[in-house]
């Protein structure tokens, strides 16, 4: 816990000043450095969340992104993987894309798609047996991430509900999260020499 000394003695933004601003900055520095902490964490709040389904949402995330890491997908696509639905809990009719806001300051803007439109074109699998338009995605059809983004779903997404399957252990893809959210590469908070500030 921060002492009075090391916070902002302002009750309004506007009258902040800058040695105020300062002292906010390394407080989020020091907070942001735990963002991987915080995203794993609530990664296990999935464990004995089954939605219906044969394995939890935990162990889909991981059979996902085992699959992926197996397929020899890079890191990034491997957290993508890992964390496609990590927004279930919090956005029940949202959830892919609170899952891409999560990771977008880390990601390329064709992960970023993916994550954004995976419940979509996942959509493609089971729409049609609960009375929704399977080609819901074709929405989607003149983005250049199209292709990529149903080869997601198609591979490792929808595939990943398998009792019997092998996932790697949380432990195994926690390094790779940390070096994914070590540095945003794009953020309102960043000056132009890619320094983060707050």
């Amino acid at each position: 816990m921060l002492e009075d000394k090391d916070r902002a003695q302002f009750s309004a933004m506007i009258d902040g000043t800058e040695e105020d601003y300062q002292k906010i900055s390394a407080a989020f520095g020091d907070f942001s450095k735990t963002l991987p902490d915080r995203v794993l964490a609530h990664l296990q709040m999935l464990k004995g969340d089954f939605g219906g389904f044969a394995v939890d949402r935990f162990e889909h995330s991981l059979q996902t992104a085992t699959r992926a890491h197996k397929d020899g997908r890079d890191e990034e696509y491997v957290v993508c993987a890992l964390l496609h639905d990590i927004g279930d809990l919090l956005g029940t009719f949202n959830h892919a894309e609170l899952g891409a806001a999560i990771l977008k300051p880390f990601i390329s803007e064709q992960n970023y798609f993916m994550l954004q439109n995976h419940g979509v074109f996942q959509g493609y699998y089971f729409f049609h047996h609960i009375g929704l338009d399977r080609d819901a995605r074709d929405a989607f059809r003149d983005s250049e991430h199209f292709e990529y983004t149903a080869q997601f779903c198609h591979l490792y997404d929808q595939s990943s509900f398998d009792p019997e399957y092998e996932s790697y252990p949380l432990e195994f893809f926690e390094p790779m999260v940390r070096r994914v959210m070590a540095r945003p590469r794009d953020s309102i908070y960043m000056k132009e020499d890619g320094e983060a500030v707050i």
